[in-house]
């Protein structure tokens, strides 16, 4: 486990010139100004309110709640979103009526109107939680309907990778591999500027090879990052992004997908890899959440695009996946001691593959990618030539080949 990560700078301040020789510690949020305060719950470094309110979040999130509830309360403020909750609910309302039109029928012919209790529409317009408690029969039975069709899906927002942004390809990192400052966007239709969602680098320089190990890194680690980057890009996605909300999950899901994290598996090629992977998004376990042959080639797609952007990125990204495995052993419980274990293994593979990463040269990762192309469209043309609608991959490693089988 690496310790507490900071950001120091020991060069001339230009904002200090009465104390040029100070070392200043850089904000742990913006990574823009010098931080003058320290959160008195985790001793995170911060420069003003808004990064300490950003913070905030970062600090307890993974404790709070699951992750639809998390949802909930980042769009209650926005009263574009509860007028559409609202109108949802009403709609609900007049579908029951219509179903159940003869059994509320009163005795002079008319049909008796059911609205939302008063109590209800104050609590939405104020921002309150609504529990499920808090509905009606008839609330319950809309809320469970909007829930199964997707509906309510509809009011969370896209996300959009991070890897896919344009400030991924500006991604800076020290010698090291240690964070700079934290690159920032100018939004053209609002005031002022916000901070990139790109994940934070490593605080803290990270170690040599040789300090880590005495033997020679194994020239199998290339398609062992395939694996890891899969894992996580799949994890995001499905995440929505906000790993956050739930860690233990996550890094679970993570475990399940890589076969190097979850079952310390050696894949010997990129065949092996990438039929572990699809095998993983093609099952039953994830259809539900839109797995499938389509999306496991766009995660494809997502590692060579990542593999694209070279060193920096893909430290960021071990780093942030390291910060998710930590984040889940801070909430497993003391009966989950395999997982745990599981756990603490995988803390030490990705922090070692990151040290890897940070020791290579540009020049492969271009290769690495062709070569995760290149059997990508082996599979494509397989599946083709198959005619399947959708395929379940499994390695066979004595004979070194793949079966491909339709999932029925």
């Amino acid at each position: 486990m690496i310790p507490e990560k900071t950001i120091v700078t020991s060069e001339t301040s230009k904002s200090s010139p009465l104390n040029p020789s100070s070392t200043r510690i850089i904000c742990h949020v913006c990574n823009k100004q010098f931080a003058q305060y320290t959160c008195p719950r985790c001793n995170f470094r911060y420069c003003s309110l808004p990064c300490y309110k950003s913070h905030s979040v970062q600090c307890t999130e993974s404790f709070m709640r699951e992750n639809v509830v998390d949802e909930l309360r980042q769009v209650r403020s926005d009263d574009q979103t509860k007028t559409k909750m609202l109108e949802i609910l009403k709609r609900f309302h007049e579908e029951e009526e219509e179903e159940d039109d003869d059994d509320i029928m009163t005795d002079d012919g008319e049909g008796s109107s059911s609205t939302i209790p008063e109590e209800t529409i104050q609590k939405i317009l104020a921002g309150d939680e609504i529990s499920f408690d808090d509905l009606s029969l008839e609330e319950r039975k809309g809320f469970q309907r909007a829930l199964a069709s997707g509906e309510l899906s509809k009011m969370i927002e896209p996300w959009d990778p991070w890897w896919l942004s344009s400030s991924a390809q500006r991604i800076s990192l020290g010698a090291q591999g240690k964070q700079l400052v934290q690159c920032v966007e100018e939004e053209d239709d609002k005031e002022g500027t916000f901070v990139s969602d790109i994940p934070r680098g490593p605080d803290a320089p990270l170690m040599s090879l040789s300090k880590l190990s005495s033997t020679k890194p194994s020239p199998l680690l290339p398609l062992h990052l395939v694996d890891v980057l899969y894992s996580y890009c799949f994890t995001l996605r499905i995440y929505n992004g906000e790993w956050q909300s739930d860690s233990l999950g996550a890094a679970t899901m993570v475990l399940s997908v890589s076969s190097v994290l979850g079952q310390n598996a050696q894949p010997g090629t990129m065949k092996e890899v990438l039929s572990f992977c699809l095998e993983q998004t093609c099952s039953s376990a994830y259809k539900s959440l839109g797995g499938g042959l389509k999306f496991g080639l766009n995660l494809v797609d997502d590692v060579i695009h990542v593999l694209s952007l070279g060193n920096a990125a893909l430290v960021c990204l071990l780093c942030d996946l390291q910060r998710l495995v930590l984040g889940a052993l801070q909430e497993v419980k003391s009966s989950g001691r395999d997982l745990k274990k599981k756990l603490k293994l995988a803390d030490r593979k990705v922090y070692f593959m990151m040290c890897w990463v940070n020791e290579q040269t540009p020049e492969v990762w271009p290769a690495l990618e062709s070569s995760v192309r290149a059997e990508k469209n082996s599979i494509v043309k397989l599946n083709d030539y198959k005619g399947f609608h959708d395929v379940k991959e499994k390695a066979h490693t004595r004979k070194g080949g793949v079966v491909i089988e339709e999932i029925e």
